[in-house]
């Protein structure tokens, strides 16, 4: 076997970034093929082209590494790293759905035949007619054609596999052979090489950090870029430019439609306009009319010629949000377009009409259950499956839960017509920061809008308004009734919250007995909404407050509190005043 193996993890050892630590799997894996083709019969007539490293945990994209063949002659190992920051990569660059779908089908590295159309197991040819190989060819006349674009004859397609096993993204390495279209290619020679070398990079790539981006410009489509999306943002650029379907998922609220309008304006698409079909709002029954449009007496109420919503976003963008409430019947209508690119219109005996739309998917369920369950058409979930991103729920993402209390509370005062501003007072950011928010970015948003009004009632006339902690308590208040969760339920989220955060490869050391922090945070709530004495009576430590010794008692918990802050990275600690207060003195 080649001595790259050992000689690449000495190399990974000390990379800081996925980027770094791509760039040498890559660059490794090129060689190995090289080496492979330089001793074969197509020696003469091949050349590898480029290789990419497509990192997609949870089948949802995170990083993405290319690297190519440098063009100037003479050079024949020179790669360079083709920059993913611009957003100017070719659309055909990026991995093919029929090239994702067999990885994961195999399990195993798969060759592309990409003149017959033919994908099958990279295993040695006897290996591959006892497995009943060739299998299917490509899903779409799309896919084959974008390698075709470039070029591109055979590919080598290898599973990224974490150490249980899991399929967390893949490599594709990506040649040009004409003179071994039909014959056996170099894969199966070196297949197993690459996936080694594959396999013990993995635990490396999956636990990286990218390489620290610039800071964005200010966005109105993107007005709060945390620590998380600004990892992110360079791959979301080059998807926004593709013409390819994007599918965005997360949880009710958590910015999918801001996220697409923000694709939409990066795009080719950006001059055209962008629409939004919220298939909650539809009944099944008219799915497909408010897609495709329809044709007076096309059914009953049709009383005039109406716009279905491609034709509303023709030459411009489509969003269609929950997607996994559109009916069986219209998952077939809207796979065909998607495949073909043409639609007929509803009670249309003319010719089909063109689809010139950029579709970004939306959804707030696991798609690959509605699949096992009948719900959802695979097909369907295959092809909209091309660039997949998982938005993380804001209580992930708490960095952002001030910078977007400040964003909202702008834009709610700007709608109330005021002049002056409106600013959050430390507490009122704290408060709002220490709290979970299952509803995300809505519910924040509900919560600002209330406290605002709330703000309003008692303050003197003035451009300038400060929206307190008394406030946002007040509105919080108002959420209560639709959260009466068990307590149990509520302490196993707190906690799987906490074992969330320690397993981030970002987080710092988190110590099981920093758990005792709870304790203190509950003794600081109750002292801030009944006082110090009283929270103690109410939490059965009477005999506490007798002997005078709850001052120092609380100081001791709060102490541990501001620990766990001080772990978490967080930028405010909420009880500071109750930390910071005078001693009562004794009576």
């Amino acid at each position: 076997m080649s001595e790259e193996p050992p000689n690449l993890l000495a190399t990974l050892i000390v990379e800081q970034s996925f980027e770094g630590a791509a760039a040498r799997v890559l660059r490794s894996m090129l060689e190995t093929a090289e080496r492979t083709l330089a001793a074969s019969g197509f020696a003469e007539s091949g050349r590898i082209l480029r290789g990419a490293l497509h990192l997609r945990p949870e089948a949802s994209y995170r990083r993405l590494a290319i690297l190519e063949r440098t063009p100037e002659p003479g050079q024949d190992s020179l790669w360079q790293e083709l920059d993913t920051t611009t957003g100017t990569l070719s659309p055909s660059l990026l991995a093919s759905a029929t090239a994702w779908r067999s990885v994961v089908e195999h399990r195993r590295a798969i060759a592309i035949d990409v003149n017959l159309g033919l994908i099958r197991p990279c295993e040695a040819p006897q290996e591959q007619q006892r497995l009943a190989t060739p299998r299917h060819g490509f899903s779409t006349e799309g896919s084959r054609q974008r390698f075709l674009e470039r070029q591109v004859t055979h590919v080598c397609v290898l599973p990224l596999r974490s150490p249980g096993g899991n399929i967390e993204g893949m490599v594709s390495l990506e040649a040009k052979c004409p003179a071994a279209m039909g014959r056996e290619f170099i894969w199966s020679q070196c297949a197993k090489t690459l996936q080694f070398l594959a396999d013990v990079s993995a635990p490396y790539l999956l636990h990286l950090p990218s390489r620290p981006v610039a800071t964005p410009p200010e966005d109105p489509l993107l007005p709060v870029v945390g620590a998380t999306l600004s990892g992110m943002l360079p791959m979301l650029r080059i998807f926004a430019a593709q013409d390819e379907t994007l599918l965005l998922s997360g949880a009710t609220g958590v910015g999918k439609s801001r996220l697409a309008h923000w694709c939409h304006a990066q795009s080719a698409q950006r001059t055209g306009p962008f629409e939004v079909l919220e298939l909650l709002n539809v009944p099944e029954e008219l799915q497909m009319a408010e897609l495709f449009g329809w044709r007076k007496g096309a059914f009953t109420h049709a009383l005039r010629d109406t716009q279905g919503s491609i034709a509303r976003a023709e030459g411009g963008t489509l969003f269609i949000d929950e997607i996994d409430k559109l009916s069986l019947r219209a998952q077939a209508g809207l796979l065909q377009v998607l495949e073909r690119r043409t639609y007929r219109v509803l009670g249309d005996s003319g010719s089909e009409r063109r689809a010139n739309v950029r579709f970004i998917i939306g959804t707030n369920v696991d798609l690959r259950a509605a699949v096992r369950e009948g719900r959802f058409r695979e097909d369907l979930f295959y092809r909209i499956h091309v660039l997949p991103i998982l938005l993380s729920p804001l209580d992930e993402r708490r960095d952002e839960i001030p910078l977007w209390a400040r964003y909202m509370l702008q834009r709610r005062h700007r709608e109330s017509k005021s002049e002056g501003r409106a600013v959050l007072t430390n507490e009122a950011e704290q408060l709002l920061s220490s709290r979970s928010w299952p509803g995300n970015l809505r519910q924040l948003d509900n919560v600002l809008r209330r406290a605002y009004t709330l703000a309003l009632v008692g303050q003197a006339t003035s451009p300038n308004m400060e929206l307190q902690g008394r406030h946002v308590i007040q509105a919080l208040s108002y959420e209560e009734p639709s959260e009466r969760r068990p307590l149990t339920e509520q302490l196993l989220s707190a906690a799987a919250a906490f074992v969330t955060e320690a397993q981030r490869p970002q987080s710092r050391a988190l110590d099981l007995d920093m758990t005792e922090a709870f304790r203190g945070i509950v003794l600081a709530v109750a002292a801030r909404r009944l006082g110090r004495e009283e929270a103690y009576r109410l939490l059965g430590k009477e005999q506490v407050v007798k002997s005078r010794n709850h001052q120092r008692m609380l100081r001791r918990e709060l102490e541990k509190v501001a620990s766990l802050y001080e772990a978490l990275g967080s930028q405010g600690f909420p009880f500071s005043d109750l930390l910071d207060a005078e001693p009562e003195t004794k009576r």
